[in-house]
């Protein structure tokens, strides 16, 4: 026999091996099969590695023609094996789901019931109450450049508030300049009064961050700040708001506020406002009392931040305010620790967390 009669044989080989392979991969069942045949195909000692080994024993003229055709078969296979594995993949989940298919029209269990957080349930009450005073909602994005986090706000360089123990730096870009988790939800205003003409009545929720922890900080928190730009607007305007907020939220007929004198760089004249109420061991009563609570801080918008957003502070005025709502949460609701916000226990979920069809409305109640 010559060479002529060898190779046509070795090609008859190969592709007896690879219909044969084809064959017992299209009929492997399970995920175990399909790997058994990989094995005993592909693996160290399989039929396709051991015959490809035989291909140094060969003369070159023959191996220039063997060689394609076994590279070839080796990727159809290779190919084949994936399809089919994707395959029972798919079969295998479709089996589960199809085992595992709930009917979603069953009632809810009393101890599978979910609930909603008190910090989302507390950001849609106070959102209500200002959305029912006209005012819409912006928002802007947690990491922040320093324009629009300190200096658009009159916060010089040498301020606290820029050092590294106060605030979440990004490392160095190319230029030097470094950017900020944002320290407060301020820049949305000053966004707002840059991307838009006044008037602006708005309300910016949203998550802040700052290098603190204990019981009553938290690296990041929730802050709502509020915002109105016109010609008109003065502090008369600003304590009407704030008073009408805190009869809504705090659900009771009247709350006694007083405005202390403070300092903001954002603001010009500055104030923290307290809330008249009663401490009686662990509860708190608001709107009566002999003791005051600080719950904010508010003022007039300073001119220089007017000016940095393009507003004539001779033509233009107005007021703004901000408040934590974790914290406001914590005083509604009697909770002690501002951790335990962040903690994930489903059993103080279901002890300080609302129903979910519950959805605060001025008209029905805000925390029924």
């Amino acid at each position: 026999m010559g060479p002529l009669f060898y190779l046509r044989e070795i090609m008859q080989e190969i592709e007896t091996l690879e219909s044969e392979l084809l064959s017992e991969i299209s009929n492997a069942k399970d995920l175990n099969a399909l790997e058994a045949v990989r094995i005993s195909s592909l693996g160290k000692k399989g039929r396709l590695s051991l015959m490809m080994r035989g291909l140094g024993k060969m003369a070159p003229e023959e191996r220039q023609t063997v060689a394609p055709k076994l590279n070839l078969m080796k990727q159809v296979v290779t190919d084949a094996i994936e399809n089919a594995k994707h395959a029972l993949n798919t079969a295998a989940l479709e089996a589960k789901l199809t085992a595992e298919r709930l009917d979603v029209t069953l009632p809810v269990r009393p101890e599978q019931e979910g609930r909603i957080h008190p910090i989302s349930q507390v950001m849609d009450e106070i959102t209500e109450i200002f959305a029912d005073m006209g005012f819409t909602i912006a928002e802007g994005p947690d990491i922040e450049d320093d324009f629009h986090n300190f200096t658009a706000l009159n916060i010089p360089e040498e301020h606290p508030a820029r050092q590294m123990h106060d605030t979440f730096y990004l490392p160095e870009k190319a230029d030097g300049s470094r950017q900020v988790l944002r320290t407060h939800t301020s820049p949305v205003q000053i966004r707002t009064m840059l991307n838009s003409e006044p008037p602006h009545r708005i309300i910016a929720p949203g998550r802040t961050f700052r290098c603190d922890s204990d019981q009553t900080h938290t690296p990041m928190f929730n802050q709502i700040e509020g915002l109105v730009i016109d010609k008109t607007s003065h502090m008369g305007h600003l304590k009407g708001v704030l008073k009408e907020f805190c009869r809504a939220f705090f659900e009771v007929d009247d709350v006694e506020m007083r405005f202390r004198p403070s300092y903001f760089p954002f603001t010009e004249p500055s104030a923290e406002m307290d809330i008249r109420c009663t401490f009686a061991g662990d509860h708190i009563k608001i709107g009566e009392g002999d003791d005051w609570m600080e719950i904010l801080g508010c003022g007039m918008i300073n001119p220089r931040v007017l000016a940095h957003c393009g507003l004539d502070p001779n033509e233009y005025q107005g007021f703004a305010w901000g408040m934590g709502i974790d914290r406001i949460a914590m005083l509604k609701y009697g909770i002690p620790d501002l951790r335990a916000f962040f903690d994930s226990d489903l059993r103080w979920l279901k002890h300080y967390g609302f129903v979910p069809m519950n959805i605060p409305t001025l008209g029905g109640g805000l925390s029924r």
